[in-house]
C-alpha cells in the first residue's frame, strides 16, 4: 500500500463508569465520570488529524467522550454507531462478575463462539460480525477513523486486524487491558 492510501484506526476506551469495580456492564447504559471523560478528551484531542472520521458508541459512556472531543475540536464531527457497541451480557448485566457461578460462565466459554452470553445475551460470533462489519467498511472507504468504543470492541479490532474473524475458543481472546480513557492505534 503507498503511504498516499495509509490511513490510521485510533481506538479510544471511555472513561471508568460510575459503578462498583468488578461489575458486568456490556450493554448497560452507565454514565462515565466527567472529569476523567474532560481529561480522556484534552489528552487526545490535539493529537487527532484534521477531517478525521470520529464514530462513537451510542453507549452515554461513550457519547459522552465523543461530545467532550467534538467540544474541543469544532472541526470533527461525531457519529453514533451501535455496531461500536460493548458485547451484550445477557442476565448477567449489572450484577458483580463475582457473582456468577462458575458453571454458567463455563458453559459459555465452553463454546465460545456461539453460545449466548449471560444465557440470552450476545454471542462472541454475532459480536464479532458486528465490529467486523464497521471494521470492513473503515477497510474499504475511510480514511483516518477515530473510534470511541469499549475494551470488547477493542480485542475484536485487534482480533480482525490480525486476521481472526471470530476466536475459536476463550483462550485465544486478546488478554490485557487498555486503561480507561486510552487508545491504541491500528495502520492499514
Amino acid at each position: 500500500m503507498s503511504d498516499a492510501a495509509r490511513r490510521t484506526l485510533w481506538l479510544q476506551r471511555h472513561a471508568p463508569v460510575m459503578a462498583e469495580p468488578g461489575l458486568c456492564y456490556g450493554a448497560t447504559d452507565l454514565e462515565a465520570h466527567a472529569d476523567a471523560t474532560l481529561a480522556a478528551a484534552q489528552r487526545i484531542a490535539p493529537l487527532l488529524p484534521a477531517g478525521i472520521t470520529v464514530r462513537s458508541s451510542p453507549l452515554r459512556r461513550c457519547a459522552g467522550l465523543a461530545d467532550a472531543i467534538a467540544a474541543l475540536r469544532p472541526d470533527l464531527r461525531v457519529r453514533h454507531d451501535a455496531r461500536l457497541a460493548e458485547m451484550n451480557f445477557g442476565a448477567w448485566e449489572g450484577r458483580p462478575w463475582s457473582a456468577i457461578a462458575r458453571e454458567e460462565f463455563d458453559a459459555w466459554t465452553g463454546n465460545f463462539a456461539d453460545a449466548p452470553a449471560g444465557g440470552h445475551g450476545e454471542s462472541v460470533r454475532a459480536f464479532m460480525q458486528r465490529v467486523a462489519a464497521a471494521h470492513d467498511e473503515w477497510l474499504v472507504g475511510e480514511g483516518d477513523a477515530l473510534w470511541i468504543t469499549h475494551a470488547g470492541v477493542l480485542r475484536a479490532v485487534t482480533l480482525l486486524q490480525r486476521g481472526t474473524r471470530c476466536p475459536g475458543a476463550a483462550t485465544d481472546w486478546p488478554a490485557g487491558e487498555l486503561a480507561f480513557g486510552g487508545w491504541l492505534t491500528f495502520d492499514n
